[in-house]
């Protein structure tokens, strides 16, 4: 029995030139995100995350198993449990666990082991991929391109902030183990995947020189 379909009745075809303009203005627009470690504790409404995350929500997947899960966290104590198993964490991997030329990487960005910032802004976002789909049966099915689907979901996540007019830090601390306990998703489905911090840049919010050097059109595109 065919599964069924429905007609593709939300798109809309724009002009060439429109779409040009377009493409133009969400390049310009996407151009203005930057990643900082200076955020406002300025409070963000929950809703605006609820709207960002449902975005994310419609990332392409792996046979729509939507093999994701997003804790929101704004309680200034579960922030500060994160602040304190990250920087342990960072402690380590900026000591010499990192290697040298992975320090030596980082040097431009003037990062190290010291996370304020995962206190100051009013939300995180633990990112979670889950290995099998559950099922109201009780039963499980396997997810497929669990991977890329959570890595495209996450750019979704990063883009619906920005466009939302909030400032965006990913934070990746090896092992990340942590946040199953802090989130309390210790299961053998789920694995932490990102930590997205978000919020208002601070007065003093700073971008690296460095991290304003992006390659251009020939490097990163080949049209054949």
């Amino acid at each position: 029995m065919a599964e069924s379909h429905l007609p593709l009745s939300d798109f809309i075809a724009y002009s060439e030139q429109e779409m040009l303009n377009r493409a133009k203005a969400n390049y310009l627009a996407v151009k203005r995100r930057h990643s900082i470690r200076k955020f406002s504790n300025k409070a963000v409404p929950k809703e605006i995350i609820e709207q960002c995350i449902l975005a994310a929500g419609t990332a392409p997947n792996g046979a729509n198993h939507q093999p994701w899960h997003f804790v929101a966290i704004n309680s200034p104590d579960i922030k500060a449990q994160v602040r304190h198993e990250a920087e342990a964490l960072e402690q380590a991997f900026y000591q010499g666990k990192a290697g040298e030329e992975w320090l030596n990487a980082l040097k431009p960005l003037g990062t190290n082991a010291n996370k304020p910032y995962l206190e100051e802004a009013p939300w995180l976002i633990a990112v979670f991929s889950q290995k099998r789909q559950q099922l109201e049966e009780g039963e499980q099915k396997t997810n497929y391109y669990v991977h890329e689907s959570v890595g495209i979901a996450t750019g979704f996540l990063l883009q619906a902030l920005h466009h939302a007019g909030l400032g965006t830090l990913t934070h990746t601390p090896k092992p990340m183990s942590f946040l199953s306990k802090v989130c309390g998703r210790e299961n053998d489905n789920e694995r932490p995947y990102m930590l997205i911090v978000a919020g208002y840049p601070a007065e003093d919010a700073t971008v690296p020189t460095h991290a304003l050097e992006k390659k251009p059109l020939d490097e990163i595109a080949s049209f054949i």
